[in-house]
């Protein structure tokens, strides 16, 4: 695929204006070669890989070309649309992962060879192991997130699937920090680095780190006192809607406890771990992006890999065990340029460590007197129906607005999936919209619409 074609379809279908720096340097990159390409979380290295993969492209031959495996089901997702969207309809891209049936996978590969796979290790190899899939046409490998995929015990698989690739020329590994020891099966021969861990790659983000004292060795009602207190500042800063914050545990039962607690108290929340299921998970990052729950809270699974922007705030309700957990937690707030703040909430027995301490602007008292908990500013209805069912985003927007009575400035976010789709309406006009819309059919197929709770 020529540069040229993938620029203008990353401008035009990405709506990206410009190209930062990392991403002009991966387009005129040699091929075929071996990158290593480190860059923090946020600074588009998604698109930065994307534009050699395409690059090493060949007409469509009925076998797979390119290879992209990422460590999560999340990254795939995200990363599949990204390269389907700029390669066009010239490429089939597929997207392999677990969390769903693997029955509807194979028919997928079975109606066509994909050009392109994007893939978690462990599916990719299961798929091999079927024999539904070859690999040995292979000639380009993008091993994203590198660094995550050893840390979460992929590097069996990796090295399995890496070994079913006979003509592979060209290799790009992504890592947002530099990896000590590289495993025995990436061969390092001619590898070329480019570092945009400090380079300008992205705007610099403006972090503002504060420490916040809880009285309490359990930190619930301490907690419950500082998301009054962002929302609150967040009110005297201007802001119509509620801040939007997540706050980090390390256990996926400190999560169900944190979050059990803060739904008592009244908080619109989303839960996100690693012991829930794919569509769980999904409908927790929709809910937080739309507006429907302002409040994340989550374990260190959402630190990276996820499409979230605006985050107001990153509380760390545990300390991080690592510096590294410490940088990817923070690098959700304060994207691109963007102010962001960061709390670390602590109980009287607990001390900061030197890699925390090093980040500190200052401490907060919290007021004596509480403020209000944030309130959602939108509620998500779900349809039954999706892409599969030959459904647009914008079929669905049309329905809302002639059908359903909306305003365009009314409609939230749509998010659309294989069998399902979730749309954001203004909060407290649920079950209106639901009763308008329940008569008519959605491009000639009867759909059923649920509030998600």
């Amino acid at each position: 695929m020529n540069l040229s074609s993938i620029h203008e379809n990353i401008f035009n279908k990405l709506g990206i204006r410009e190209l930062n720096a990392m991403q002009l340097a991966t387009s005129e990159y040699s091929l075929p070669g071996k990158l290593m390409l480190l860059a923090p979380t946020g600074s588009g290295k998604t698109v930065a890989f994307t534009i050699p993969l395409l690059r090493s492209m060949g007409a469509p031959c009925g076998a797979v070309q390119a290879v992209v495996m990422a460590p999560s089901r999340e990254l795939v997702l995200q990363i599949a649309d990204i390269v389907r969207t700029v390669a066009g309809a010239e490429y089939k891209t597929t997207a392999l992962y677990g969390g769903h049936a693997m029955s509807e996978e194979q028919r997928s590969i079975e109606g066509g060879v994909p050009d392109i796979i994007v893939a978690t290790p462990g599916r990719l190899l299961d798929h091999l192991r079927r024999g539904g899939l070859s690999l040995h046409d292979v000639h380009t490998l993008v091993l994203d997130e590198f660094d995550k995929s050893l840390e979460l015990g992929f590097r069996e698989e990796m090295s399995r699937v890496i070994g079913r690739m006979r003509g592979l020329r060209t290799l790009i590994l992504t890592s947002a920090t530099r990896i000590a020891e590289m495993p025995e099966f990436v061969d390092l021969k001619g590898l070329r680095e480019l570092d945009f861990t400090v380079a300008d790659a992205a705007p610099a983000p403006k972090l503002r780190v504060h420490s916040v004292a809880s009285d309490k060795k359990d930190k619930l009602e301490g907690l419950d006192t500082l998301l009054r207190y962002i929302n609150s500042e967040a009110r005297e800063g201007g802001d119509e809607a509620s801040p939007k914050i997540m706050v980090f545990v390390n256990h996926r039962e400190s999560a169900e406890r944190v979050n059990g607690f803060l739904q008592r108290e009244g908080y619109p929340t989303a839960l996100y771990h690693g012991g829930l299921d794919q569509n769980e998970r999904e409908k927790a990052v929709t809910l937080f992006n739309n507006g429907s729950a302002p409040v994340l809270v989550a374990t260190d699974l959402a630190a990276r890999g996820l499409d979230i922007d605006d985050v107001t705030a990153v509380v760390h309700y545990h300390l991080p065990l690592q510096p590294e957990t410490w940088t990817h937690r923070n690098g959700r707030t304060g994207r691109m340029g963007a102010d962001g703040d960061v709390y670390v909430l602590l109980s009287p027995e607990e001390a900061t460590p030197d890699f925390i301490d090093a980040d500190l602007t200052d401490a907060v008292e919290l007021p004596e007197v509480a403020g209000d908990v944030p309130e959602a500013s939108m509620q998500t209805l779900h349809i039954n129906a999706g892409k599969k069912e030959k459904i647009s985003k914008g079929d669905i927007a049309g329905f809302f607005m002639k059908q359903g009575g909306l305003k365009p400035d009314e409609l939230g976010a749509i998010e659309l999936k294989d069998h399902q789709a979730y749309v954001a309406v203004p909060r407290g006009r649920a079950r209106e919209i639901i009763a308008t819309l329940a008569p008519h059919k959605l491009k000639n197929t009867r759909v059923r619409i649920t509030q998600v709770k």
